[in-house]
């Protein structure tokens, strides 16, 4: 198999020509620089209003393809910017490229979301839902059937374990989740919607004043449960603000209490992954994660619920 070729900021400067006509009198067009320096640049700021994005492989041309088509579908459904692509096509022979518009602001990571942010976020979650399934999957994204908690749960507890004896977590914390409570919590039958599944705050676009502007990064949008965008919004903003999002939408209890501790889980075990060598993200935002996922909410433990479904 051929070797993709590594873009460089030639490459980007002279893609970028053909692509803008506002270059300066040197005929070098706007600055670019890659966003994240030393991640394989596969995407990069061009001047201050756009953004460019280098497929780097097949699979990834193919998602970034779906996308394309993804957002346009999504755009009226919620509330937040999704970003516009300007321009796409090929860059390299196979491998796509998507020039988009800027959607200006921080991250999550950046700035704190607000009670109005929160609504928001619970605009983006109605919007999800709302989003119809089949022509979703039109769009080629795939449908995922839901995650076993239980079998999460098993792993977070030897991973908390390994954490206790690095002093890293109490292990006891997790004793809030019994094999009962998680099969309680497993996902209900025909609740599948439309799911970004990355939620991150890096994919939050946040103002200084607390508002989520936009959302960005649906290559990993699938059709599937629900409780998995709770849990990356338990990542990115904190549990509270999570379950006050997803319960102005209209989730019940299960539905929040179920990505509440998908994200309690995932933390404890990523954490534990990443300090015994595995993994890539950064510790300290392991650790950001994990305490956001841990705080003490009002809705904590698992209780009788109703077993119609009617909370959810």
């Amino acid at each position: 198999m051929t070797q993709a070729p590594t873009p460089t900021a030639d490459t980007v400067r002279r893609l970028v020509r053909t692509l803008l006509k506002n270059g300066d009198d040197s005929g070098r067009g706007p600055e670019v620089r890659p966003v994240t320096e030393g991640s394989g640049h596969g995407t990069w700021w061009v001047g201050t209003r756009h953004v460019l994005r280098l497929a780097p492989d097949r699979e990834a041309t193919v998602r970034m393809r779906r996308e394309l088509r993804l957002r346009d579908l999504v755009r009226p459904h919620v509330p937040v910017a999704v970003p516009a692509s300007v321009a796409h096509g090929e860059w390299s022979p196979g491998l796509t490229y998507t020039l988009d518009t800027l959607v200006p602001g921080g991250t999550a990571e950046d700035h704190d979301v607000s009670a109005v942010g929160e609504a928001d976020l619970a605009g983006l979650l109605g919007g999800l839902r709302e989003v119809p399934v089949r022509q979703a999957e039109t769009t080629g994204v795939p449908r995922v059937a839901p995650r076993s908690l239980e079998a999460l749960r098993r792993m977070a507890v030897a991973a908390a374990e390994r954490l206790g004896a690095a002093d890293e977590f109490d292990p006891a914390r997790l004793h809030q989740l019994t094999p009962p409570g998680a099969a309680q919590l497993a996902a209900q039958p025909a609740t599948a919607v439309l799911v970004h599944h990355t939620l991150r705050g890096e994919h939050l676009v946040v103002g200084a004043d607390g508002r989520v502007r936009g959302v960005l990064d649906w290559t990993g949008a699938v059709v599937g449960d629900p409780a998995e965008d709770i849990a990356g919004l338990a990542l990115a903003v904190g549990s509270g603000a999570a379950v006050r999002a997803a319960t102005l939408t209209g989730y019940g209890a299960r539905a929040c209490l179920r990505g509440l501790w998908l994200a309690r889980c995932d933390t404890v075990v990523r954490l534990d992954e990443r300090l015994t060598g595995h993994g890539t993200d950064p510790p300290a935002l392991l650790r950001t994660q994990l305490r956001r996922a841990w705080e003490a909410i009002l809705l904590e433990r698992v209780t009788e619920l109703r077993e119609d479904g009617a909370d959810d």
